[in-house]
């Protein structure tokens, strides 16, 4: 979950070259058909709590203003870790107990084995999650949608006097915005708990649970909603500005296309660590474009140049598409870790 206007400033409070040498992971217990009794109380308990979550920014009427905003997105990225131990007491009475070491295993949390694919494909999310959004900033430049100030960063200079009391000096622009950057693997690591509260459903649960189905559909599906799960926030102008089903429909072509990135970690490593670590990058990263567009720019509309726009889909899509290309779907390269 990443809003534009509250990652104004980078908030620290929300394949790589590694071998693949050594232990293969203990094979997830996995099924042969899809549970759908537990997707369903997954589905609803997720979503019902997503909403009884965020029912006071509608009761109160404030939208994306109500300062309990920021509070409440927080806590409704815990909703789907809740979901995953309701769908976990539905899968114990047909699959009876696994205890705690299956489950743990199952959800892709323990054992990291082979530790130095988990730890790198972890490390490399952190890095590459933040690249990408970059890109789609330097396409939204290239399309002449919005100019950038990489010099004196006088957007954010102007978006920082307005924060500052009349007559207080600034710190030197380049230095703050230098440290915005370097902060943004740190923020990553704060954001994991919060990040991990979703991903234990999304990638952890949800995605392996839809595997009967295929590696492709159970991605998209998983991807599509966990994207729908966002509406409570999404139908009040969260990310997009829009309060309608138009914002709701791409928040979930922007988690499905997202989602296939973030589960492809999962699936190729067998751990939701990567995800969760990702995720985490992700959010902290989101307000990068306000750092760097100028002062008197145009600003683009945030479903098309945000961080979950639709020019960052396009560079999320290329990017599946490298993977693609460079056999990194295949059964082969993924089964043996999860499945």
């Amino acid at each position: 979950m990443s809003d534009e206007r509250a990652d104004l400033i980078v908030s620290t409070t929300p394949e790589p070259a590694v071998s693949t040498a050594g232990a293969v992971p203990e094979a997830v217990s996995f099924e042969a058909s899809v549970p759908w009794a537990a997707v369903a109380v997954f589905a609803i308990v997720s979503c019902g709590l997503a909403w009884l979550i965020a029912s006071p920014l509608w009761v109160r009427g404030l939208g994306m203003a109500d300062p309990l905003l920021p509070v409440i997105a927080a806590a409704m990225m815990l909703t789907p870790a809740i979901a995953t131990i309701a769908a976990l007491l539905v899968e114990r009475r047909r699959r009876g107990r696994r205890g705690a070491r299956g489950i743990l295993r199952d959800l892709g949390m323990w054992p990291l084995r082979p530790v130095g694919r988990t730890v790198g494909m972890s490390a490399a999310a952190i890095v590459v999650l933040p690249l990408l959004i970059a890109a789609g900033l330097v396409v939204v430049g290239l399309l002449g949608l919005a100019r950038f100030d990489l010099v004196g960063f006088s957007g954010f200079a102007e978006q920082l006097e307005t924060l500052l009391p009349p007559g207080t000096p600034a710190p030197p622009i380049v230095l703050l915005v230098t440290m915005q950057l370097v902060m943004i693997p740190v923020g990553a690591i704060i954001n994991a708990p919060f990040a991990f509260g979703e991903e234990i459903g999304w990638r952890g649960w949800l995605l392996p649970a839809l595997r009967p189905l295929g590696t492709w559909p159970a991605l998209l599906v998983s991807g599509a909603f966990w994207g729908f799960w966002h509406s409570p926030l999404i139908l009040l102008g969260y990310n997009f500005g829009l309060t309608d089903i138009t914002g709701v429909l791409l928040m979930i072509l922007a988690c499905m296309v997202l989602g296939v990135l973030l589960g492809w970690t999962r699936l190729r490593t067998g751990s939701v660590w990567p995800a969760v670590f990702g995720h985490g990058a992700f959010n902290a990263a989101a307000g990068l474009g306000a750092l760097v567009v100028a002062a008197d720019s145009t600003v683009p509309p945030a479903w098309v140049a945000g961080p979950l726009g639709l020019v960052t889909c396009a560079i999320f899509a290329v990017t599946i598409a490298v993977l693609v290309a460079a056999g990194q779907f295949r059964r082969d390269r993924l089964d043996a870790r999860l499945g």
